[in-house]
Order: structure tokens, then sequence, then C-alpha cells
């Protein structure tokens, strides 16, 4: 019998299948272990801060492709919270700041003044191309793979759990308001997976349907993965892009272009 032939997993074997993934989640690569183990040093934090801040700005422009594919009234009224969890503004009941300004104000407790975050200067190309390749996956995807595509969340309250249990231990210097993003998202992430796995396990019903949903997951996975590999080879191995490219001669032939 061929994969596709095979007998579909059941909505429980499926879900397994699913958080089996966490295998794969950036919390295992070394750089996210050197930060936990309080191995980073303030440069290579501020770096970390300023690259994480493009997926943070990237995340709404995300959601809004995923509403515009979307047909599902209730399912858009339910996923733009999304966007207002990380834009600001009113949401259920309440008026927040949101999470890009939660990020900002991160990075600025970890020494990355806000104009640098908001210019962008500090975003490694691994990074920029790691990010929008997952804004194009979205934007061109069928909206239930979009969905599929967020499913990371499964795994990530145990990263903002290590960094809320491991900062103040290893770098005490950043005021601890700065790590408020981490608490709000420990349960903005479990609503949204909830309803992020439900669609999954409601729509992916074949064999072939899951394992097509395994291997979505497999591709935010390593756009995760890949994020910290750029930032690994620019702060902790001191390669970052072109450290071997005499750079003078481009200025030079700038000047006399």
């Amino acid at each position: 019998m061929s994969t596709n032939q095979q007998a579909a997993w059941t909505p429980q074997a499926f879900e397994q299948q699913l958080r089996a993934q966490g295998r794969y989640y950036h919390v295992h690569h070394p750089f996210q272990q050197m930060m936990y183990e309080g191995r980073l040093n303030a440069a290579q934090l501020r770096g970390w801060a300023a690259n994480r801040f493009y997926y943070q700005v990237t995340i709404p422009r995300k959601d809004a492709a995923l509403l515009f594919n979307c047909p599902d009234r209730e399912v858009r009224r339910y996923w733009i919270r999304r966007i207002l969890d990380h834009d600001g503004g009113p949401n259920a009941g309440h008026v927040s700041d949101g999470g890009i300004e939660a990020w900002l104000r991160l990075g600025e407790a970890c020494g990355v003044p806000r104009e640098e975050l908001l210019d962008q200067r500090h975003v490694l190309p691994g990074v920029r191309f790691a990010c929008d390749a997952y804004l194009n996956f979205v934007h061109r995807a069928e909206w239930h793979e979009g969905v599929c595509s967020s499913l990371t969340e499964l795994f990530a309250p145990t990263a903002h759990r290590q960094r809320l249990q491991s900062w103040p231990e290893h770098y005490p210097w950043i005021n601890s308001e700065g790590l408020q993003y981490f608490r709000n998202r420990l349960s903005e992430a479990h609503r949204d997976v909830d309803h992020g796995l439900a669609i999954t396990l409601k729509h992916f019903t074949t064999r072939e349907q899951q394992e097509r949903a395994i291997r979505i997951l497999r591709f935010k996975l390593d756009v995760l993965w890949s994020m910290l590999d750029a930032m690994h080879m620019a702060y902790v191995l001191n390669m970052p892009p072109y450290f071997n490219v005499d750079q003078g001669q481009d200025q030079e032939e700038t000047r006399h272009g």
C-alpha cells in the first residue's frame, strides 16, 4: 500500500504526530541553548533581539495574508485577534499596546535603541530571507495550510518559560519590565494554538493531507531554525555575511563609478 493509500491517522494520532515535531523546535538550537545557559554576551543578545524583531513585524502581515485568503467569516473574526495582539488596539474588551511595542521595549531593555530596531539596520540577510519565505508561503497557500504553518505555537510556551526563568538569573542587567512580551505570549499562544489546532485536525483528514500538514509544520520549523543559524554564524562564530570580503573595493568602485 502506498503512502497516499494508507489509512488516515485518527485525530488523536494526528495530533500526536504534530506535537512530535517539537523535537525540531528552535529551543534545541545551539544559540538558544547558549541563551538559556547564560553564555551569550550582551552584544549577542542585542543581535538576537534586533533580528527577532523582524520576525515580530512579519507576523501580523502574515496573518493579514491569511485573512485575505480565508472565505470563512467566523475564522476571520477570531483570527483577527492575532493581528491586534501584535499591532495593538482594542482587543477582547481592553486596549493593548501590542506585541510589537512589547518587543521594542524588550530590545531597549537589552540595549538596542528603538530607532535601530525600527529601521532594521541589524537584520541579517538570512533572517530576512527566512521571514520573507514564511510570509510568501502564507500569502500563496490555501488558507488551511496557512493555519497549519502557525502550529509552531504548540511549542512556544516552552521557549517563553525558559526565558522568564533563566534571564533574571543570567542577565540581571535586563529590566524585568522588558520581559513582558514573554509573559503576554504565555496566555496568547495557548489561546491561538487551540484554535489553529482545531482547524487543522478538522480539515486534514486523509493520510495524504495529514502528511502534507506535517511537511508544512516542518517548513515553519525550518524557518525558525534557519534564523538562528544566521545569528549563530554572525554573533557566535564571528562570521557575518561577507566577513571575508574586502568591502573597501566596493566603496572605491562606488566613488569612481
